[in-house]
C-alpha cells in the first residue's frame, strides 16, 4: 500500500502494486529484485520471451565474457542519471534562488516580523497544496513541481531569516551543511550496501514517519488550544530527541529516494519520471533542513 501523503508517498516508478518495484521485476539486462510484472516491460524493446531473454542481444558474448551479465543497449525516450541530476538541480535551484529572494526581500525585524512570516506561512500552505496535486497525478507535471519548490523557497527563506537573525546566528548556514553531510552519508552507505532498502525497511519507515507525525500533530494542537509549547516534544531536552529522530527519518526517506531512482533506471522509465525522483528528493531535503533548523534553534534558546 503506497501512502499518497506528498512527504511519506516515495510514489517509486511502479504504478501498480508494491513501492519501487518492490514487487516488480526489471526489464531484460536490468537487476532482478522481485517477482511480478515490470510496469513498464509493456512496448519494452528489449522484453524477450522466455528462454534464454539474451539470446539475440548482439553484446551478450562480449559481457558473458568478462563474467558480468549480459546488457541491453539503451532505449531511446528512458530515464537517465543525467535527467534526475539535471531535474533535481533545477528545482532545488529554484528553491535555492526563491528562498535567498525572500530572505533579502522579506525583513524580520520588529516592524516588519509579522507580515514577512505571514507571507511565509502563505507560501508555505501554497506548496503543501501544490505537494498534494502532484502527489494524487498520475504524471509527473514539471509545472506543478517547480511552483511548489518557488513557494517553499520563500517560506524557507523567512523561517531561516528569523532563526538566524533573531535565535542563532548562523543557524541556516548549520543546517545547509548538515543536511549536505546526510546526504552525502546517505549516498556513500547505499551505494556501499550498508543500507538495504526492501519492503521489511519501507513499512517501518513509514509506520516510524506516521507515528512521529501524529504526535507533532498532537503537539501543535495542544500548544494551539492549550498555549505554551504544547506537550513539549518540540523544546527541551524532548524536543532535542524528536529532532534527531526527525534526522533519521529524513535519512531514510532519503535512501528510499535512492532506490527509487535505481528501480527506474533499471526498469527503463521514461524521461518524464526523473522529475517525480527530483520531486521526492526535493521534498526529502526540505524536511531534513527543517529538523536540522529547528534543533539548532532549541538547542541555542536552551543557553
Amino acid at each position: 500500500m503506497r501512502s499518497r501523503n506528498p512527504v511519506f508517498s516515495r510514489r517509486g516508478f511502479s504504478r501498480d502494486n508494491g513501492y519501487a518495484g518492490f514487487n516488480a521485476a526489471p526489464q531484460a539486462g536490468g537487476p532482478a529484485v522481485a517477482t511480478q510484472a515490470n510496469p513498464y516491460a509493456q512496448g519494452n524493446p528489449y522484453a524477450q520471451p522466455a528462454g534464454n531473454p539474451y539470446a539475440q542481444n548482439p553484446y551478450a558474448q562480449q559481457d558473458q565474457q568478462f563474467g558480468a551479465p549480459p546488457q541491453a543497449p539503451p532505449a531511446a525516450g528512458r530515464m537517465t542519471m543525467d535527467d534526475v541530476v539535471i531535474r533535481t538541480g533545477s528545482t532545488l535551484g529554484l528553491l535555492v534562488v526563491t528562498a535567498a529572494l525572500a530572505w533579502a526581500l522579506l525583513p524580520v525585524d520588529d516592524a516588519n516580523i509579522g507580515r514577512s512570516y505571514g507571507i511565509g506561512i502563505g507560501a508555505a500552505l501554497i506548496g503543501m497544496v501544490l505537494a498534494l496535486v502532484q502527489s494524487f497525478k498520475r504524471k509527473a507535471s514539471p509545472a506543478l513541481i517547480l511552483s511548489y519548490a518557488a513557494f517553499e523557497g520563500v517560506f524557507l527563506g523567512v523561517v531561516s531569516s528569523v532563526v538566524d537573525n533573531r535565535i542563532a546566528d548562523g543557524a541556516a548556514m548549520q543546517a545547509v551543511i548538515g543536511t549536505m553531510a546526510v546526504f552525502a552519508g546517505v549516498l556513500i552507505a547505499y551505494k556501499a550496501g550498508w543500507i538495504r532498502v526492501n519492503r521489511r525497511f519501507y513499512g517501518f519507515v513509514m509506520a516510524a514517519a506516521l507515528g512521529f507525525v501524529f504526535l507533532m500533530m498532537v503537539n501543535l494542537l495542544f500548544a494551539v488550544f492549550g498555549g505554551g509549547d504544547g506537550l513539549g516534544f518540540r523544546s527541551g531536552a524532548l524536543g532535542v530527541v524528536f529532532g534527531i529522530v526527525g534526522i533519521i527519518l529524513g535519512a531514510c526517506f532519503l535512501a528510499l529516494d535512492f532506490k527509487q531512482v535505481e528501480d527506474g533506471l533499471a526498469y527503463g522509465a521514461p524521461r518524464e519520471e526523473a522529475w517525480l525522483a527530483a520531486f521526492g528528493l526535493t521534498l526529502t531535503l526540505v524536511w531534513i533542513y527543517l529538523e536540522f533548523l529547528r534543533l539548532i534553534a532549541i538547542l541555542n534558546s536552551n543557553d
